[in-house]
């Protein structure tokens, strides 16, 4: 069977497993929505410290996110690697996208760990409770990210990601950009808007 053969179509010719992601998509965003409503309800309502501007470190957390931004530009780069059969350049931009995802993480576990060493919680006020569900929502949907970047680069290592496969590697880009555009917005709205 030709590659041509395994792909489907919807009736709008869009390949369905990239229709069915952006329902996913569509999901997520009411899920975050939901997550960043409510802590935009219960902002400011904490009768108890340590409030967002005793704890926040943002200068910190606007280097995790530009980390975070140029995670997707090496995600761009190496969707255009895969599409152009450059495995070579496309293990790399793989594997650099996973490693910011990481380096990330990494942040936002010394960021979590500070926090409750100053008195912060998931019981300790309307804040910490928002504030840990949150971001710690966002930092699994990061972690699932880097998973699948780790998968994507072995199939490349093995030589198994090639242009006829560039449709895998752009889903994982779009789940990584949806991931990165609501970490904008809660930076946004967490950090810089007190």
């Amino acid at each position: 069977m030709t590659h041509a053969a395994a792909v489907h179509h919807t009736s709008m010719g869009l390949d369905s497993r990239k229709m069915a992601f952006w329902a996913f998509i569509g999901s997520e965003c009411l899920l975050f929505g939901s997550l960043i409503s409510t802590y935009l309800i219960y902002k400011g309502k904490s009768v108890v410290g340590p409030y967002p501007h005793d704890i926040l470190n943002i200068p910190f957390t606007s280097v995790s996110t530009f980390d975070l931004l140029m995670s997707s530009l090496m995600m761009v780069l190496a969707l255009a690697a895969v599409q152009r059969g450059d495995l070579k350049w496309a293990k790399i931009w793989l594997f650099a996208t996973a490693f910011l995802g990481i380096l990330f993480l990494g942040g936002q576990v010394y960021e979590f760990s500070s926090f409750v060493r100053e008195g912060l919680t998931l019981q300790t006020n309307l804040f910490g409770c928002t504030f840990f569900v949150l971001t710690g929502t966002h930092g699994a949907h990061v972690t699932v990210g880097v998973l699948w970047l780790l998968t994507l680069w072995v199939r490349a290592l093995q030589g198994k990601l090639g242009p006829a496969q560039a449709v895998t590697v752009e889903i994982s880009g779009l789940y990584w950009h949806f991931v990165d555009v609501v970490w904008i917005v809660i930076f946004t709205l967490v950090y810089l808007i007190q």
